[in-house]
């Protein structure tokens, strides 16, 4: 499961606009044209479905993203919200596009998708919220990312770790010390972290499986929250979030062999509070298997195209066979063909 799509959201041309989608990193294959179309927020997880190549209930009528190659499509999509900010001054991009209805959203959809089609590969689902102590695995992350701080306590004690954040980070107006500042530099380990455990498991980036990651960050808005975004604090995390994502994204895409999107979303203010819970995908709605303990579908098996052309022109192979062979048998001449009367004498006696 291994595709990355980067998208961050920062254009001079739309500052009116209080929210933004950026395609920080995507593939040749995959087609953003830049322009000025604003997407809706509720529409994100059908264009990262999309992307992924992946169908959606309702059509996505935005041309931002145009259809790819049918066989070809990343092995990896990296989602980045980044709450309480406007915009990241972010000095390479694909493209930006303004975010209209900033209604909260999630890529639960995107996941149970991934988790029915690949669920014998075991992709990489990962979903992660540091402020929230949320996290959310699945499949390879179990094993690859178990040891990822997730709670606050965790992070604050992996900075105080060799190689920790902390000693390559230009700090300037921000503490060690302060509850605020230690929120967003937790965040920026957690990238940190993440990209250091894909270079120690490469592999996963080399199956047939296409991975989700799904990052929500809001030291930003709580460092506006206490300090105001005018205030040295703020202004120097914004710089230092948007070099960190910046250098994310060339990681994430380069680990992947140039083969992956991704999105970085930037809001200011969702438009309703964004209070959501981590769901299982256990928990959707059982339709086609009534003997699963878990709600789960009939698991979808890869072999059966391939089984199905065999038993299908295995049949009509058998089926011509059966229609040529009686065709010659009704038309044989026994005294010509058959070497059974051949072999017998073809005068009857007469007594």
């Amino acid at each position: 499961m291994h595709h990355f799509l980067i998208m961050i959201i920062f254009s001079p041309r739309l500052w009116n606009f209080s929210q933004l989608l950026t395609i920080l990193q995507a593939p040749e294959y995959v087609s953003f044209q830049k322009g000025d179309w604003p997407i809706s927020g509720e529409k994100i997880p059908d264009m990262v479905a999309l992307t992924m190549g992946f169908s959606v209930q309702e059509d996505l009528s935005w041309p931002g993203l145009q259809a790819g190659p049918l066989f070809q499509r990343p092995k990896a999509n990296v989602l980045v919200v980044v709450r309480g900010v406007d915009n990241l001054a972010l000095p390479q991009s694909v493209a930006s596009y303004p975010l209209e209805n900033p209604v909260p959203f999630t890529l639960d959809s995107v996941a149970e998708t991934v988790h029915s089609l690949f669920a014998e590969d075991t992709p990489v689902v990962l979903q992660l919220a540091p402020s929230e102590e949320r996290l959310y695995m699945l499949g390879k992350a179990n094993a690859v990312f178990e040891d990822l701080p997730v709670t606050l306590q965790q992070i604050r004690a992996r900075l105080s770790q060799d190689g920790s954040v902390l000693a390559a980070l230009p700090l300037n107006a921000l503490s060690r010390n302060a509850e605020a500042d230690l929120l967003f530099l937790s965040e920026v380990q957690v990238l940190h972290d993440i990209t250091a455990l894909l270079q120690r498991h490469r592999h996963l980036a080399k199956d047939h499986s296409p991975d989700l990651y799904s990052l929500e960050l809001s030291g930003l808005e709580e460092l506006g929250r206490r300090y105001g975004q005018d205030s040295p604090q703020y202004r120097d995390a914004t710089s230092i979030l948007a070099n960190v994502l910046q250098k994310f994204g060339q990681d994430v895409f380069g680990l992947y062999g140039d083969s992956a999107v991704v999105e970085v979303v930037t809001v200011k203010n969702f438009e309703a509070p964004l209070t959501r819970k981590s769901r299982s995908i256990l928990e959707s709605k059982q339709i086609s298997n009534p003997g699963s303990p878990y709600n789960l579908a009939y698991k979808y098996n890869f072999n059966y195209a391939v089984i199905f052309n065999i038993v299908l022109w295995l049949m009509i192979l058998l089926a011509l066979a059966v229609i040529i062979i009686s065709y010659n048998l009704w038309n044989m001449d026994p005294g010509y063909d058959s070497i059974i009367y051949r072999m017998t004498n073809q005068k009857i006696r007469l007594d």
